[in-house]
């Protein structure tokens, strides 16, 4: 569904372009934010996006594990790269402060960031982003399981166990 929703917005940007312009006065930078050749691969991401998630919900629905697997691997590669940025801020935490420096002035609430203790932010980021992953972790368990749960079923090696009164006969 946010695939879909931003999508939506990124084609309305490429139909009227003048209504999603900044300026790079109002951006406080000397570069464009987004032009069109970002705008088509943007939509080319998002449409890919679509597609790995419909494969994934029409291969739990129809019990094609197969076609979880690509969501599955989209859910690993975002994963690691949430814990290389969790990884950087802790290597390099100057770099929050740099990142805040280059805001637009007008930014809400950018003094206030900015005056907070530069640890303590770190501490704060770190704990922000190590609930994400904690989370993200929760649901490449959920995808996998599901992808276990159907192979299992698909699977015809079944154990049947006959007994009788004193011995139990494999089948």
């Amino acid at each position: 569904i946010i695939n879909s929703v931003v999508l939506l917005i990124l084609l309305s940007a490429l139909t009227d372009p003048d209504q999603y312009h900044l300026t790079s006065a109002e951006l406080g930078g000397e570069f464009e934010f987004m032009d069109d050749a970002n705008m088509c691969i943007a939509t080319a991401i998002s449409l890919l996006m679509i597609l790995i998630c419909a494969m994934a919900t029409y291969g739990a629905y129809k019990q094609h594990a197969a076609w979880i697997i690509p969501f599955f691997c989209y859910q690993i590669f975002d994963f690691a790269l949430n814990t290389l940025v969790a990884i950087s801020v802790l290597v390099y935490p100057s770099t929050i402060q740099d990142y805040l420096r280059q805001l637009p002035t007008n930014f809400p609430y950018k003094e206030e960031i900015m005056s907070v203790n530069p640890t303590c932010l770190v501490v704060i980021i770190l704990l922000f982003i190590s609930i994400i992953l904690a989370f993200k972790g929760y649901l490449i368990s959920c995808v996998w399981n599901c992808y276990r749960y159907i192979n299992g079923r698909n699977n015809s090696d079944v154990l049947v166990y006959i007994t009788t009164n004193d011995t139990a006969v494999r089948l």
